[in-house]
C-alpha cells in the first residue's frame, strides 16, 4: 500500500471558515465507506469495485475497528503504541495510511458507513442525533432511542450480506451486547455474529473466522479506548493504558493470520480534548442568542444539527453564523449538501434529518447542553467535526 502525504489528504488551515473551506472528506476514494467494497471487490464479490486503488486484493480480510483511535492520536504516542507505529509509513516497513471518517465523524454514522460502504447521505445515519422527520422528534442513532424501524430507517444491503450471499465466508466478532442491537442489524449484519466478552478471545476468534474459509470477510470491534477518551481525554493514563493495550491486541491478531489474508486497523472517528472554559464550551441553554428560532438541538458538541422553528431558518443562519463564524463552519442544509459533507448525494428520505443549520467545530472549542445533554456535556473528549485530529483514521495492513 503506497502512502500518499498526509497533506494530500487534508487541505491547508483556511483564511476564512467558509462553506467552500470545509474539507470535504474522500468519498469516493479515500473514505471508511470505501473500505469493505475495495475488499469485497478484491475477493470477487458482484456489484462492487475497488476505491481505495493501492489495497491489494486478498483471499481472507479482517477488519480491526478500534473505535475513537484516529491517525493523529497513534503517530502522537509512538511509546504506547510500539506495533501500531510499526505500521505506519514512518515505520521500516509500515505501509499505513491515513483515510477519512465522513461528515459527522461519530460512531453511528462511521459504523453505518463501514457496512454499507455508503456515505452519510446514502445510508441516512448523519449524525449522534437527528430529527425524525415522521416524528418531529430527535432520534438517537447510536442508543436507537425512540425506536423506530431499522429497515425503514437504513434499507440498504451491507456489504456483509452481499459477500455472504455470493459464497464469501462472513462473519462479525464483537461485545455479546451489541449482537441484537439495531444499529448492528442495519449496518453489520450478515454472516454470523460471535458474541465476546474479552479483547483476547475476539482476537482468537477472529484469526479463527479468518481461516474458516478459501475467501472470508471479517470484522471485530473494540470500544474502550474511546470511552476511555470520552471519560478522561486522549492523554490521560487511562486513555494511555487502553492504548497499550489495544496495542497489543492487534500484535496478537496479526501473528495469528492465515495464509492469504491481510488485516486492515481503522478506527470511527478521532478526538480532542476540549477545555473546561466558557470560551471553549459554548452552552447553548445558557445562551439566548443561539436558542433564539430554535426548536430542536441535535447532533454533538462539535457537530450540530440545528433544527429551527418553521419560517426562522434563514434567522438562525445569520445568527449562528454571526456568533459562531470565526470558530465553526456554519452552513444551511442545502449548502452542506451542495458542498459534499454528506457525500456526493443524499437521499430524499434522509434530507429532512439533516439540521436547517450545521455548525462543525473549527477551533478547539465545542456547543454543549448542559440540561439537556448532561452526560455528553461531561465529556473530556469530544469529536464530530471535519478537522484532521477527528477526521483522519486509520487504515494500517499486516499480510500474509
Amino acid at each position: 500500500m503506497v502512502q500518499p502525504a498526509a497533506s494530500a489528504l487534508w487541505p491547508d488551515e483556511p483564511e476564512l471558515l467558509t462553506v467552500e473551506s470545509a474539507p470535504v472528506p474522500e468519498y469516493g476514494r479515500g473514505s471508511l465507506a470505501d473500505l469493505l467494497p475495495t475488499l469485497a471487490a478484491g475477493q470477487g464479490v458482484p456489484g462492487f469495485t475497488p476505491l481505495i486503488e493501492e489495497l491489494t486484493p486478498a483471499d481472507r480480510n479482517c477488519v480491526f475497528l478500534i473505535d475513537g483511535l484516529g491517525w493523529e492520536q497513534i503517530r502522537n504516542h509512538p511509546d504506547e503504541a510500539p506495533y501500531l507505529t510499526s505500521l505506519l509509513p514512518t515505520s521500516r516497513g509500515g505501509t499505513g495510511r491515513p483515510i477519512t471518517a465522513g461528515f459527522p465523524a461519530t460512531t453511528a454514522t462511521s459504523l453505518a458507513s463501514v457496512g454499507t460502504g455508503l456515505p452519510p447521505g446514502a445510508h441516512g445515519l448523519p449524525g449522534y442525533t437527528v430529527r425524525d422527520p415522521a416524528t418531529g422528534a430527535l432520534m438517537n442513532q447510536l442508543r436507537w432511542k425512540p425506536y423506530t424501524d431499522p429497515r425503514a430507517w437504513q434499507p440498504y444491503p451491507t456489504v456483509f450480506g452481499r459477500a455472504h450471499d455470493a459464497g464469501v465466508h462472513t462473519a462479525q466478532v464483537s461485545s455479546p451486547m451489541f449482537e441484537q442491537t439495531p444499529l448492528t442489524k442495519i449496518a453489520l449484519s450478515g454472516g454470523t455474529f460471535h458474541g465476546r466478552l474479552g479483547g483476547e478471545e475476539r482476537m482468537d476468534l477472529a484469526a479463527e473466522q479468518l481461516a474458516a474459509g478459501d475467501r472470508s470477510l471479517v470484522y471485530t470491534y473494540y470500544s474502550e479506548v474511546d470511552g476511555k477518551g470520552h471519560g478522561f481525554g486522549v492523554d490521560s493514563d487511562a486513555w494511555r493504558g487502553q492504548l497499550m493495550y489495544v496495542d497489543r491486541l492487534v500484535q496478537r491478531l496479526a501473528e495469528q493470520l492465515p495464509p492469504r489474508a491481510a488485516l486492515y486497523v481503522t478506527a470511527d472517528h478521532g478526538m480532542i480534548d476540549i477545555p473546561f472554559d466558557e470560551e471553549s464550551r459554548i452552552d447553548f441553554d445558557e445562551d439566548w442568542e443561539l436558542r433564539a428560532g430554535v426548536a430542536l438541538l441535535g447532533g454533538e458538541g462539535r457537530a450540530r444539527h440545528v433544527y429551527a422553528v418553521p419560517g426562522a431558518e434563514a434567522d438562525v443562519l445569520a445568527v449562528w453564523r454571526e456568533v459562531l463564524g470565526d470558530r465553526f463552519w456554519v452552513a444551511s442544509r442545502a449548502e452542506a449538501v451542495a458542498a459534499g459533507w454528506f457525500g456526493p448525494s443524499v437521499d430524499e428520505r434522509v434530507l429532512g434529518r439533516i439540521g436547517d443549520v450545521i455548525a462543525a467545530a473549527h477551533d478547539e472549542v465545542a456547543i454543549t447542553a448542559s440540561v439537556q445533554e448532561r452526560h455528553e456535556s461531561a465529556m473530556v473528549g469530544l469529536h464530530g467535526s471535519m478537522t484532521a485530529v477527528e477526521q483522519l483514521v486509520p487504515l494500517l495492513e499486516v499480510r500474509t
